[in-house]
């Protein structure tokens, strides 16, 4: 599946915005990805997932996976998704007081090999954060894997990641907008607060 199909099925789902947004990593974009109205369709969120699954096998090749886990909002149905592709388990962290935390139940035993799920990738400090976090519960992230790189590979999360398309979606920071962006009202429609 090539990028601008992917780009494709987030038209389709009317999840390729336009206008003024302010990112979860606090900087600005012109262009969003609402992931969430993707995999609202579950037909359209297997059949993507499908061919990232098969992405990460050929990436991964005879590397184990034990376990695929993913930062809580936006990776827990991209991550639910990936695990019933690839036959795994699948267990989200959530955030509590701004860390991310194993709650219901959830454990990664010592040693597991992770496959770390996100929807979207833009600058890569979820997925740090993510990554982090399956270290210290006693993980081991062997790869990770994203619907959109929005940084078109320059994110560096620290392991290999597999996307599904690779785009580059500019971001400003809030000092350094275009002109056409700083009239327009900015919205915030990512699941995390700002940093």
């Amino acid at each position: 599946m090539k990028a601008e199909e992917v780009l494709e099925e987030f038209r389709a789902a009317g999840a390729l915005l336009e206008g003024h947004f302010i990112l979860s990593s606090g900087l600005h974009s012109d262009r969003y990805l609402q992931c969430a109205r993707v995999m609202m369709d579950a037909s359209r969120g297997a059949r993507l997932c499908a061919v990232l699954a098969g992405k990460v096998r050929q990436h991964l090749d005879d590397t184990l996976i034990d376990l695929v886990v993913s930062p809580a909002m936006g990776g827990v149905v991209v991550g639910y998704e990936m695990g019933r592709q690839l036959g795994l388990p699948a267990v989200f962290f959530e955030r509590v007081e701004g860390d991310f935390v194993l709650r219901r139940g959830f454990e990664i035993k010592a040693g597991a090999r992770v496959l770390m799920v996100e929807d979207i990738v833009t600058t890569g400090l979820s997925s740090r954060e993510c990554i982090a976090a399956v270290t210290a519960a006693g993980g081991i992230t062997v790869a990770a894997a994203c619907l959109v790189d929005r940084s078109a590979g320059t994110a560096d999360i620290g392991v290999p990641l597999v996307a599904l398309a690779q785009l580059k979606i500019h971001t400003f920071t809030g000092d350094n907008l275009p002109n056409r962006l700083k009239d327009l009202p900015a919205a915030t429609p990512g699941s995390r607060g700002m940093v």
